[in-house]
């Protein structure tokens, strides 16, 4: 039987800075700059059974960049996503986007996590909506750090990704709507492992 699997598009975009290392610090200095990137990307998920069975909960990441000083509509062809990959800390999860990407010839690799971790009262959404990300010259992030920034998701931008939400490898609408509903448990239960009220 055809895997089934989910795909979604989804746009983050924030104030970013060449020559910061910190995420922070080029979040503040975009802002004085009024430099912004944004990431435009695709994620795949091709089986929607092995992906919620891995415990890094890996699919693929494909995707454009807008950056100013780089130009836009960057193209991105490779590159790595996790839902809720596991950390050092129990109660700590990271929701990971890494797009491999060239510039003028040369080779440059963003990679932006959010951290979704329960430390204070109704921070679901921006945990969930907060990318730290940094840009690093190479093929990936064993390179130097170029620039660096925090990107977000806006609700305008999260209703047009549920938009985009779609089920791959079966035309059957009850397949659609297992893949769909499979998918689905496995978010909200991770969020409800992370936000939901503790018994004491």
């Amino acid at each position: 039987m055809a895997a089934h699997g989910i795909r979604f598009d989804e746009t983050m975009a924030g104030p970013f800075a060449l020559g910061a290392t910190d995420t922070n610090e080029g979040a503040d200095r975009g802002k004085s700059d009024k430099t912004t990137l944004s990431m435009h990307a695709s994620v795949a998920i091709d089986d929607v059974d092995a992906f919620v069975a891995d415990p890094n909960h890996l699919g693929s990441l494909t995707g454009t960049i807008d950056f100013g000083p780089f130009g836009d509509g960057l193209k991105a062809e490779s590159g790595v996503f996790n839902l809720f990959s596991p950390t050092d800390h129990p109660d700590t999860k990271h929701m990971i986007y890494e797009l491999a990407f060239e510039h003028e010839g040369k080779p440059f690799y963003l990679a932006g996590h959010k951290v979704v971790h329960n430390d204070r009262p109704f921070d679901l959404w921006p945990d969930t909506t907060t990318l730290f990300t940094k840009l690093y010259e190479g093929q990936d992030k064993s390179g130097p750090i170029a620039g660096a920034g925090v990107l977000s998701l806006g609700l305008v931008d999260l209703m047009k990704l549920v938009s985009t939400i779609r089920v791959t490898g079966t035309d059957d609408l009850i397949d659609k709507s297992a893949a769909m509903a499979k998918f689905g448990r496995f978010f909200m239960g991770e969020l409800w492992d992370r936000y939901g009220p503790k018994v004491r």
